[in-house]
């Protein structure tokens, strides 16, 4: 979806001072809550020009509505946000007109063709018949959808759609785009094409903040990373920096038969500092450790003496889904405890 300024006038109002001068994005004590949910709670980030924030966290989390405030589509209840000089409340309208944003669902006309869609786009952002014509073109060349173009929607893909959403949010040339989860859903050749496209755009200037439950994705694409659970930001940093966090390696073990993995979860909790992660299809449990080899040993002869054969031990560098399962007590993808009740809770991801 693109956020178009319908009705704007020619004169934008002056972009707000006193934020960090490279600061694109600058979210200051931002707080929302729907009822007696609090789905935001003095949340502050800032995002520098040119370059990526992923924002991570539990479905629920908070993320959603972050993006929606910051692309005028919520009000927030206290704070500040300003995004390319311009405060996301007072001056709504003219923001409209230099941000684009891709949410978690491709919101595009099935009865038009595609290059319809992105035309009319083109049309809520004031640009003459020219202009929408040929960045309706452009889009359709950078996201490989020229010989669909004139096809109606109705007879996309999953993956064709999501690529017209994001071409149709980039129809203004925004500076700022907003991507929420944007490859859900894709199949692993059309996730990186976008990838590849998301990298190109940042390499010509554009400012992005991400949202993604993939953390190959993140660690992909992100320059820094947020991580916000509960409507509060827990953790920030670069990808190395949150994995330094754990303060040493993961040990995983992968047990020989499936109906040994619940003991050997039970036995290895008990040399855990946080819970384990489980990949049940794979049999395998890992647990960070700070005890490197003799970690190793010890968790080895735990195992073996309660008769649990392996088929794999070893130790590994953490990724960040280890970090977010440390950091947030849950994998990715699950649910949060705090989903806003007035808003589709699909969307609050």
């Amino acid at each position: 979806m693109a956020v178009a300024a319908v009705g704007v006038s020619g004169c934008a109002p002056r972009p707000v001072g006193r934020v960090r001068p490279a600061s694109t994005i600058h979210v200051e004590a931002i707080s929302k809550r729907f009822g007696t949910t609090r789905a935001l709670d003095r949340v502050d980030l800032d995002v520098d020009a040119g370059r990526v924030l992923g924002l991570l966290g539990p479905n629920g989390a908070g993320k959603t509505t972050l993006v929606r405030v910051l692309t005028t589509l919520l009000k927030p209840d206290a704070g500040r946000a300003v995004v390319a000089g311009y405060d996301v409340v007072r001056d709504a309208a003219s923001l409209r007109s230099v941000i684009g944003l891709a949410g978690q669902y491709a919101t595009v006309d099935e009865l038009l063709t595609g290059r319809e869609n992105l035309e009319l786009v083109g049309l809520l952002y004031h640009l003459n018949r020219a202009e929408y014509r040929q960045r309706a073109q452009e889009a359709l060349e950078l996201l490989s959808l020229v010989d669909a173009g004139d096809k109606q929607v109705r007879t996309y893909s999953g993956g064709m759609r999501r690529r017209l959403d994001l071409g149709a949010s980039l129809i203004g040339r925004p500076p700022v785009l907003f991507l929420d989860e944007p490859t859900t859903g894709l199949d692993p050749r059309t996730r990186n094409d976008l990838w590849q496209f998301v990298e190109n755009l940042v390499a010509e200037g554009t400012t992005v903040l991400l949202t993604t439950q993939y953390m190959e994705e993140a660690e992909h694409l992100a320059d820094g990373i947020v991580v916000i659970d509960g409507g509060t930001v827990v953790a920030q940093g670069t990808a190395d920096e949150l994995k330094d966090r754990l303060g040493g390696d993961v040990l995983e073990a992968r047990v020989s038969d499936r109906a040994d993995l619940a003991r050997a979860i039970s036995i290895l909790s008990d040399i855990a500092t946080t819970p384990p992660r489980v990949d049940t299809d794979l049999k395998r449990i890992s647990i960070p450790t700070k005890g490197g080899a003799k970690m190793l040993i010890a968790a080895g002869r735990l195992l073996d003496d309660n008769g649990i054969a392996l088929e794999d031990l070893g130790i590994r560098r953490p990724s960040l889904d280890d970090v977010f399962l440390a950091i947030t007590g849950q994998a990715p993808g699950t649910d949060s405890s705090d989903l806003d009740p007035t808003v589709n809770k699909r969307a609050l991801k």
